[in-house]
Order: structure tokens, then C-alpha cells, then sequence
């Protein structure tokens, strides 16, 4: 089931702007297993579009639960753990350091986990702050076998509601969507001192629209996608978009750092997230692509020294 949780939105922001060709995510030579589902899928839209829907749309809410790393445990070791219960299961969550310091909340992308924040911590640790990470909706320790940008952001929100102070949130890539999508809100309608969002994408249409690319689907795909999220969720698809529903979050200030190089999510939805959303920075890196940025120590200290 979809969390459905809808905070009051202006609803009547501009849509996001639909994806272009150019914008699409660059694929290396693909295996024979994707081949064979895309033919499959392509045939099953032809005859039963909706069940071809549906189909790819259970692929699209499903991550895989990768192998542990060795690197891995080692990074958990010294976190105290606990689950925290949202809507529709429960997550893992690890914490470093005093209880009494300011939290920092790191968010995790689509089939990452709480242990790839490994070279975050000492940082934020040597700054002064509590570290927080979880392992989201159907990823890690967490339960669940498929989530949704609703749901993990659910779960992001629940943990931010137990997570005591909280001076800033670090999100990337999917995590970032559902963050900046719900958005993600302090108690008690505090603002959120400080938002960092890497390697964000744009909004749900554009993703879609990725999906659609990457399966050989047709555009019918992207229009089945936000009429279902539509459905499901009671807002139209649109007002998920990082700088159409993001500046709820309250947040302070927002740095947007995106590589140029990114061959998942285009730098210019970074770009466009920074110009639309009020006072927000841009950083932009080059040579990091999506998944590097994590660990690159000049984007940590950048990100660091912003937080301060």
C-alpha cells in the first residue's frame, strides 16, 4: 500500500518540466537479461498495456538487496541501533555520538543503505554533531519488499520525529526526491536549519520518463505513471517535484550539489532545482558521476562547512 500522507501544499505551483531526450541517463551496453525484458514488455504493451503497467511499475517499486560489502559492518560497528516504526513497517536506524548534540539526518538513494554514509560520520562527528542514518523502506535491515517515494519518505519523516534536534538533512538521489517531495518537516513547525540534496532529480515525470527510457517502453508509460501516483496519492504527480513541493520543508537554507558528469540523473535537473527553489546554492562537481559524490572528502567538507 502507498503512504499517503499529504502535508497542505500550494498545489498550484508550475508542473515540472517534462523530460526531454537530451536529459535521458546514458546506458552502457546492455546485458542479454534486460534485452529479453524489454522485448517481453514491449510485446505485453501491445496487447495488455495496462498488465505491462503494471508489470513494470511492481519492477519499478522493488530494490534489490545488494550483498553486504566488507567495508560495511565495519562502518556500523560503533552505532547504536533501533527500528523505528512509520506507516507501513519498520526502519533501521544508527546513531553516532552524544546524545545531547544536534542531529544531522543522512538519507540514502535506491538500493543504498545507512552504511554508505561510512565517510560522513567522523566529519559530522568532528563538528560536533549527532549522526543519524537509516536504512529505508525495503532496503538494508529495514522491512518491506518494494517501496514508494511516498512511503520512504514517510519513513524518513518518522525518523526525523524521533531524531530530537535536528540541524540539518543530507539526502541523495532517490532519497533526495522523497525528502524534498513529501516534503520532509520538522515538529512543531520548526524550520529546518539546514537542507543538503545530492544528485537530486528534478520530479516524478522525469524519472518516468528515465524508466520509460531505459525499458524501451513507450510515452504512454510516463502518462500511465503519473496518473497512477495521482491516484494513489490524491495530489497530482507533479507537486512532488523537488522545487515544486521542497520549499515546504521550511528549510533555512538548501545546497544543491550535482555532479556534471552524473550518468543517472542529468546536471541540469540540479540546476533547475537550484534556480526554482528560493535562496537555494548550487555546487557543482566534475568527474564524481552519481554515486562517487558520496565519497569525495571535498564535497563532505563542502557540505560540512555549509551545515555549520
Amino acid at each position: 500500500m502507498v503512504n499517503t500522507f499529504s502535508p497542505a501544499h500550494d498545489l498550484s505551483m508550475p508542473e515540472e518540466p517534462a523530460v526531454s531526450a537530451a536529459l535521458r541517463m546514458r546506458y552502457p551496453a546492455p546485458p542479454a537479461g534486460l534485452l529479453l525484458l524489454r522485448i517481453q514488455l514491449r510485446m505485453l504493451s501491445a496487447i495488455a498495456p495496462q498488465l505491462a503497467f503494471k508489470q513494470a511499475w511492481r519492477m519499478f517499486c522493488t530494490p534489490r538487496r545488494l550483498a553486504m560489502r566488507a567495508w560495511e559492518a565495519p562502518a556500523l560497528l560503533e552505532a547504536c541501533r533501533c527500528m523505528v516504526a512509520y506507516e507501513e513497517g519498520l526502519v533501521a536506524v544508527y546513531e553516532w555520538g552524544p546524545a545531547a548534540a544536534p542531529a544531522v539526518v543522512l538519507v540514502h538513494g535506491w538500493e543504498h543503505r545507512a552504511s554508505f554514509w561510512r565517510a560522513w560520520v567522523q566529519p559530522l562527528l568532528a563538528a560536533g554533531y549527532r549522526v543519524v542514518a537509516m536504512d529505508g523502506p525495503a532496503h538494508g535491515a529495514s522491512t518491506g519488499k518494494r517501496t514508494t517515494l511516498t512511503a520512504f519518505g514517510g519513513a524518513v519523516q518518522a525518523v526525523v520525529d524521533t531524531a530530537g534536534e535536528v540541524r540539518a538533512i543530507v539526502a541523495h538521489s532517490f532519497g533526495a526526491a522523497s525528502v524534498a517531495g513529501l516534503p520532509v518537516r520538522l515538529s512543531a513547525g520548526l524550520p529546518l536549519p539546514r537542507l543538503v540534496l545530492l544528485s537530486a532529480p528534478i520530479g516524478p515525470r522525469a524519472v518516468a520518463g528515465r524508466v520509460a527510457d531505459f525499458l524501451h517502453l513507450s510515452n504512454d508509460f510516463v502518462a500511465r505513471f503519473t496518473q497512477y501516483l495521482e491516484q494513489v496519492t490524491g495530489r497530482p504527480a507533479d507537486s512532488f517535484g523537488a522545487a515544486v513541493a521542497g520549499p515546504g520543508s521550511g528549510a533555512k537554507k538548501v545546497l544543491v550539489i550535482h555532479d556534471e558528469d552524473d550518468e543517472i540523473i542529468p546536471f541540469s535537473e540540479g540546476q533547475q532545482i537550484a534556480a526554482a527553489w528560493p535562496g537555494a546554492v548550487l555546487h557543482g562537481t566534475r568527474g564524481l558521476g552519481h554515486n562517487r559524490i558520496l565519497r569525495d572528502a571535498e564535497v563532505i567538507q563542502t557540505a560540512v562547512a555549509f551545515i555549520a
